[in-house]
């Protein structure tokens, strides 16, 4: 179940201004100089975008000459343009033309649709792309075919004109082949030639190559099924075959009917698909079977090269996600021996830390310290020293300079210590162990990417006062060129309602020997002699967390504006934080989570300026989930709640995640009832408005259906709203604008200036 959050509004623009170091950039108070108008969802979900140019998916070229990036047309945001911009100055220029190259388009297949939906890709144009590593090219899938744009002549080649879908396409390392998968098939094309050539053959009905199963996707954050070796001498390619798994009958309900989907989808405790990996020579044809082990039952987690080609690095999860095991592989004989592993009481996490050195080194992520770290090993697996250390989690592994030893990484962090609201670029030492040193400046919310040879990385920033802006820097904090400055001034779409933006609070709460963060948003002419409804938003599910010191969503100030004090807190389970803090919730879920919100709710009830009776919480999917649990605890005491596509009973959900947090329903009987939203009914506190999208294929409609059959067998009175069509999260301006309509419509009616006196 990767994060989907409530609708949120990101906000950039672009300009280009001289080299200077990085830090938060200085913006004019809106309070003093902005118009007041208040916000509405009318003018949120409308074209063009509050947001303005919006960077997407930025990165730099090999040669580090040009950024490129994915930005929304103005007449459509939901059509992304590829853009680039040159490094040594000068205005972006966009590079393809999703409406020139495509002027209409198509339907896609449903392999691409299911897809999409893992990624939470939900536009169309050009959504993705890829470099190769000499620079030359960027190629670009647009609506089921493929584009090459040359960077010298700056021609685009149409590459594949098909009625199937060309997906999962890329550049090999060197720039000699394009490769994607085609019905069910890997296929590659010789740019010196033109020749496309089968790499596979036999993939149809349940057998499917070079494509992550939905599993992987889903749950792993793996979006690929193969691996170029970097002399592209071999290709890694995943074998799928769903023969295993259940068939769950889907109804498939949109506004012009309903068919029945037969999806192979593998609930808890039930069978997954078995995987395999294969290795093509492309230089002889010969293909070789990876040895994985004789148990089956098994994840194929990652896949990785070493830097020279001569082996392929695979991590294999045990199917209990207790144990994960680092495989060096002979890519000329399949044969594999085991040179790392890593265990847990609970469970091990797959992450993208592994990084293949060029002296044959590796770095890999752990967290058997409590937190989780990065660590030098040798070839052959041994553990040669900790890289980072610290009462703090590493969230991710961005870059490494291996001419100079630099490690880059981000993390929440002060001082060695956590600080889960805001988040940085940091470097660490190869060579020693010692502690970090921040690349980016404290105060707000950085994330960064770094080029391959760790000089530079595209840094992205946010505060409290600061809409997202992106550009690149050198490794010094030098900023080189904005990407997208975004100031907030005159002319923004946001600057007419930025004075009726409210600076959050931020503060803790303890649970269980645990830091609980929380912040609060109060509405525009706050009044604390007068008392206010609170909103408690929520997902409460593992996730990097909410609580951020940064931009907030437009969604917050649509509340805020209807008179609601928003809160929100980051429970145990939620973050990326400690193992323990992470932990809480294993077996349990649903327990821990909900203790906290009660923490957060007494809190709440003790602020003069807070109504006790009119406290309601809303949330969607893990959110959803919190939100019937809360409203059916009665120490939260909640007078409403929004539930949103939510997980109700989960031995109706997939393996990856379910079995993760909560083993299988055989082995934790007890641990499954007690998550049983169902066996809670009878306490609910408040009024329910349940919504799901009638075309879910992750959290099927399932969950939500055996919700109303209970409830009106109970005679429970409840509020529903369905969304033909639409997956697991509600798409496009004109459906989201009815979704918030709806939101504020039951708010105002059960906390708002129309909910009933309290007794």
């Amino acid at each position: 179940m990767r994060t989907l959050l409530l609708a949120s509004t990101l906000f950039l623009a672009a300009t280009a201004v001289q080299a200077q170091t990085a830090r938060p950039p200085a913006q004019p108070t809106p309070a003093a100089a902005a118009a007041s108008a208040i916000l509405t969802p009318e003018r949120v979900f409308a074209n063009p975008s509050l947001a303005g140019p919006v960077a997407r998916g930025v990165s730099l070229s090999p040669d580090g000459e040009l950024v490129a990036f994915l930005r929304s047309r103005e007449d459509d945001v939901d059509v992304l343009d590829l853009w680039a911009a040159p490094v040594s100055g000068g205005e972006p220029f966009k590079l393809i033309d999703a409406r020139a190259l495509v002027p209409e388009a198509g339907q896609l297949s449903e392999a691409e649709i299911a897809r999409r939906e893992r990624m939470r890709i939900s536009q169309r144009g050009v959504v993705e792309y890829s470099w190769d590593e000499q620079g030359r090219y960027i190629l670009a899938p647009l609506e089921g075919d493929i584009f090459l744009a040359d960077r010298q002549g700056g021609a685009v080649r149409r590459l594949t004109e098909t009625a199937a879908d060309e997906i999962d396409a890329k550049v090999s390392p060197k720039g000699s082949y394009v490769s994607f998968v085609r019905d069910q098939n890997l296929f590659v094309i010789d740019l010196a030639t033109g020749q496309e050539t089968a790499i596979t053959d036999d993939g149809k009905d349940l057998i499917t190559w070079a494509t992550a199963e939905f599993i992987a996707q889903e749950e792993l954050d793996r979006d690929t099924g193969y691996w170029w070796s970097p002399n592209e001498r071999y290709i890694a390619i995943q074998r799928t075959d769903e023969s295993p798994v259940d068939v769950i009958p889907r109804l498939d309900i949109t506004g012009g009917g309903a068919s029945v989907i037969e999806q192979r989808y593998p609930r808890a405790g039930r069978p997954n698909a078995v995987v395999e990996l294969y290795i093509r020579d492309i230089q002889s044809g010969d293909r070789v079977k990876v040895d994985l082990g004789t148990n089956t039952d098994i994840y194929l987690g990652r896949v990785n090269w070493a830097a020279d080609g001569q082996t392929a690095y695979v991590q294999r999860l045990s199917r209990d996600q207790k144990r994960l095991d680092l495989l060096a592989v002979d890519p000329a004989t399949g044969r594999s021996r085991v040179i790392a592993s890593q265990t847990s009481r609970a469970w091990v996490n797959v992450t993208h830390d592994f990084r293949a050195l060029r002296d044959g080194n590796f770095i890999w992520s752990s967290e058997e310290s409590g937190w989780r770290h990065l660590y030098l090993h040798n070839r052959e697996g041994r553990r040669l020293r900790p890289i980072t250390r610290g009462d703090y989690a590493v969230k991710s592994l961005n870059g490494v300079n291996q001419d100079t030893g630099e490690v880059f990484f981000t993390a929440s962090m002060r001082d060695g210590r956590e600080y889960p609201i805001e988040q940085q670029l940091f470097r660490a030492s190869l060579r020693r162990t010692g502690d970090a040193t921040a690349v980016t400046p404290q105060g707000g919310w950085w994330s960064a990417s770094v080029n391959g040879t760790g000089t530079a990385y595209v840094g992205n920033y946010s505060d409290l006062d600061t809409p997202p802006q992106s550009a690149l820097y050198s490794m010094d904090g030098t900023r080189v060129r904005w990407i997208e400055e975004n100031r907030l001034e005159a002319g923004h779409p946001f600057w007419p309602y930025a004075s009726r933006k409210r600076t959050p609070q931020y503060g803790t709460l303890q649970s269980h020997g645990e830091t609980l963060v929380w912040q609060m948003v109060t509405p525009p002419d706050f009044d604390p002699s007068k008392t206010y409804p609170v909103v408690m938003q929520v997902y409460g599910g593992p996730s990097g967390g909410g609580v951020r010191r940064a931009w907030q969503p437009a969604s917050t100030q649509l509340l805020t504006e209807a008179g609601y004090i928003v809160f929100r807190l980051d429970n145990r389970g939620e973050g990326d934080r400690s193992a323990a803090f992470k932990q809480a919730l294993y077996l349990k879920m649903g327990q821990p989570e909900i203790e906290d919100q009660v923490v957060g709710a007494n809190y709440l009830r003790s602020l003069p300026y807070v109504d006790a009776n009119r406290i309601a919480m809303m949330g969607w999917s893990y959110g959803g989930f919190m939100s019937l649990m809360a409203l059916t605890e009665p120490k939260m005491g909640l007078a409403s709640a929004i539930a949103g596509a939510p997980p109700t009973e989960w031995s109706l959900y997939d393996t990856g995640y379910t079995e993760r947090y909560m083993s299988t329903p055989e082995r934790n009987v007890d641990g499954y009832a007690a998550s049983d939203v169902n066996t809670r009914l009878d306490n609910l506190t408040g009024r329910l408005l349940l919504m799901h999208g009638m075309a879910d294929d992750n959290v099927i409609f399932e969950n939500t259906t055996r919700v109303l059959n209970a409830l009106q067998e109970r005679s429970i009175p409840f509020e529903t709203m369905l969304y033909p069509g639409q997956r697991h999260g509600i798409r496009g301006n004109d459906r989201q604008l009815h979704q918030w309509r709806t939101y504020l419509d039951f708010l105002d009616r059960t906390i708002g200036s129309r909910a009933p006196a309290a007794e």
